[in-house]
C-alpha cells in the first residue's frame, strides 16, 4: 500500500498567532465547578490550568470560536506584516465549529476582511492543525503567495456543568478535566519571509481501518435532539495503551522521509493530551538530543490549536539551521500527522 507524505518546496511559516479566552482556570477551580478534587485532576491529567469561553460561575459564554480564530489569525497577519489583500487563501480546521453552516472559516475570513479567494473548512481533530498546513502547502505549490491557515476548538458546548458533574462515569468525566479552548494560526508563505522556517515535510495517515474510535464527538438534530447518548467520549484507557506506540511510528516515519538522523533533531513537538501523557509519550520517544516543546499543563487540551501554540512557543527558541518535528496523534479514528521543520 502507497503511503501519502506531501514533500513541499515552496512551504515557509513566517509568523504564529494565537488566542486563549479568559483567565487561566485552576484545578481548585474546575475541581469546585465540577464536585472533584483538585488532587484527583493532577494525578490523572496533571494539567495545571486551562482556558474556557464560557464563564464557570455565571455560564456566561465570552467568545466564540470565530471571536478566537479571528483574533490568532489577525495576530499572525500583523506579525508577519500583512494584510488581507496579501492573503490568498484560507484554511480553517476545527472539530467544533460555530454552526454548520455558515463555516467558522467563512465567518474569520469575513471578520479579517478577507475577500475573493478560497476558503477551506477542515472538520478534524488535533490533527486538522497539520491537515491544514499540508492543504496551504499545497496551495502554495500550486501558485499561492501567501496564505492563512488556522487551528481552533471551544469544547465548552459539549460539557454539562450543572451540579452533579463529578459523578459522571470516569469516560465522560475525563472530557471536563482534559479541555480547553482556544486557537493558533500562522502564515505561509512561497518564499522565506519573517521567521523563515521551512516545511520539509509533511506525514498524514489515517491508520484507523477496523479499529474502534477512541473519542467520539457528537451533535444532534432536530429528529435525535432528545437523545441520553453522550456528546463528547474518550476511550481514555485505549489512547493510553495505544497513542505512545503510535508516536514512536510517526517519529521513525517522519525521520525517514526528512532523512534526518535522532541527533540532528534539536527540538520535540509532542502530541499534547495532557501533562501525564505527554511524558509518557516523550519517553517512549526517547529523542535526548532534542529540547521538547510542550504547553498543554498550561492551556489543556485545545484541539486544532495546540500544534500551532507549540510552534508558537518554538519560534521563541529556534535558530537559523535548526530543525524540529511536530507529532499530533487524532484518537477519533486514529489519524497520525507530522511535520519536518527547520529554519533557514
Amino acid at each position: 500500500m502507497k503511503e501519502h507524505t506531501l514533500h513541499p518546496t515552496t512551504a515557509f511559516i513566517a509568523a504564529t498567532g494565537s488566542a486563549l479566552p479568559g483567565p487561566p482556570v485552576s484545578n481548585s477551580t474546575l475541581g469546585r465547578a465540577l464536585g472533584v478534587s483538585d488532587e484527583w485532576i493532577d494525578v490523572f491529567v496533571g494539567t495545571r490550568t486551562r482556558h474556557f469561553a464560557r464563564d464557570l460561575a455565571t455560564g456566561e459564554v465570552r467568545a466564540t470560536l470565530a471571536d478566537l480564530c479571528a483574533e490568532a489569525g489577525a495576530q499572525a497577519l500583523a506579525a508577519a506584516g500583512l494584510d488581507a489583500a496579501d492573503i490568498e487563501f484560507l484554511v480553517l480546521a476545527t472539530a467544533t465549529p460555530d454552526h454548520l453552516l455558515p463555516t467558522t472559516a467563512a465567518q474569520v475570513a469575513d471578520r479579517l476582511g478577507l475577500d475573493h479567494l478560497p476558503v477551506y473548512q477542515l472538520q478534524s481533530g488535533c490533527s486538522g492543525a497539520l491537515q491544514a498546513v499540508e492543504l496551504g502547502a499545497a496551495l502554495l505549490g500550486a501558485g499561492a503567495g501567501a496564505g492563512l491557515v488556522i487551528g481552533g476548538d471551544v469544547t465548552h458546548r459539549h460539557l454539562d456543568l450543572r451540579p452533579g458533574a463529578g459523578r459522571l462515569p470516569g469516560r465522560e468525566l475525563v472530557n471536563y478535566v482534559l479541555f480547553g479552548d482556544g486557537a493558533g494560526a500562522a502564515v505561509l508563505t512561497a518564499e522565506p519571509a519573517g521567521e523563515r522556517v521551512a516545511v520539509r515535510r509533511v506525514v498524514h495517515r489515517l491508520t484507523g481501518l477496523g479499529r474502534e474510535p477512541g473519542q467520539l464527538l457528537d451533535w444532534y438534530g432536530t429528529s435525535d435532539r432528545d437523545s441520553d447518548r453522550p456528546m463528547l467520549a474518550e476511550d481514555y484507557k485505549a489512547i493510553e495503551e495505544q497513542v505512545p506506540d503510535m508516536a514512536a511510528e510517526l517519529l521513525w516515519a517522519l525521520l525517514d522521509e526528512t532523512g534526518w538522523r535522532p541527533e540532528e533533531v534539536h527540538y520535540l513537538l509532542p502530541p499534547q493530551l495532557s501533562r501525564r501523557m505527554t511524558e509518557r509519550i516523550a519517553q517512549r520517544l526517547a529523542l535526548p538530543s532534542a529540547r521538547e516543546i510542550s504547553c498543554v499543563a498550561d492551556t489543556g487540551n485545545t484541539g486544532n490549536a495546540l500544534p500551532f501554540l507549540q510552534i508558537e512557543g518554538l519560534l521563541d527558541h529556534m535558530v537559523q539551521g535548526e530543525r524540529a518535528l511536530v507529532l499530533s496523534i487524532e484518537s477519533s479514528k486514529w489519524i497520525k500527522a507530522g511535520l519536518g521543520l527547520e529554519r533557514v
